[in-house]
């Protein structure tokens, strides 16, 4: 298991080192990066970990700007001295808040949270992959041709009689399939067909605002050019949906 550690406090990326030796003898754990702007960097040049552990306060700013800047592609346990970041932390997809100095009942709890969440999203892929769903995408731009993943992909959406896929990486490609194949094709634990236009993964939902006459307003991330508008008729299914039922 690959794990970053963000912290700049060394006696405290050491101990936290050490606990995490000890409950994962064959852990790979890179750090200590000791600033908002070095982990800005690390992420750049290397690919995610398969969890983060950081510090919140650090010396160049604090740990949720760089989370909302770079958002990592992967599970975040916050570590801090201080409590009053659990809600903020939590606000951010934050799967533990551990404070210091860190027990090793509270992180052996925080990694219990990440194996069964790993062993969840295996157990979600592997059904999809039983059902037939698309896994992956082939788009042509220029004079070259990629694959892209079910996983990096945010949403789909139509403009002006093509449709697109957008990444995660707020890159947009044409594809040559509709949205009622595309919502045919996609698994629908993770895609909604929030209406004509756009077909969006769970994941991309960033915010739901109450709009009138009981219809809802999406903030997806990347953001798209205007909020996709949930209708009055759909929005029961919308919270169903959204809310795992």
């Amino acid at each position: 298991m690959k794990i970053l550690i963000i912290e700049d406090e060394l006696p405290a990326f050491k101990r936290l080192a050490k606990l995490i030796g000890e409950l994962i003898p064959d852990a790979d754990i890179a750090g200590p990066v000791d600033s908002v702007w070095s982990a800005q960097i690390w992420f750049q040049q290397h690919t995610a970990p398969d969890v983060l552990f950081t510090d919140i306060q650090l010396a160049d700013g604090n740990t949720f700007d760089f989370i909302k800047t770079v958002r990592p592609a992967c599970p975040i346990i916050f570590t801090t001295a201080y409590n009053e970041y659990a809600l903020q932390a939590f606000d951010t997809t934050g799967l533990d808040y551990l404070l210091k100095p860190i027990k090793r009942e509270d992180l052996n709890r925080a990694l219990s949270k990440l194996r069964n969440l790993k062993s969840f999203f295996q157990q979600d892929k592997n059904e999809a992959l039983n059902a037939g769903y698309r896994q992956r995408f082939m788009v042509r731009f220029g004079d070259h041709i990629k694959t892209i993943a079910i996983e990096e992909i945010a949403y789909f959406y139509s403009d002006q009689k093509t449709t697109f896929i957008k990444t995660k990486s707020e890159k947009s490609y044409p594809v040559d399939t509709n949205l009622d194949s595309l919502e045919q094709q996609t698994d629908p634990r993770q895609f909604f067909r929030v209406n004509r236009q756009f077909l969006a993964s769970l994941e991309a939902i960033t915010d739901i605002k109450v709009h009138t006459k009981g219809r809802v307003i999406l903030e997806l991330e990347p953001a798209a050019k205007e909020d996709p508008v949930v209708s009055s008729e759909k929005a029961a299914s919308f919270k169903s949906w959204i809310s795992g039922k």
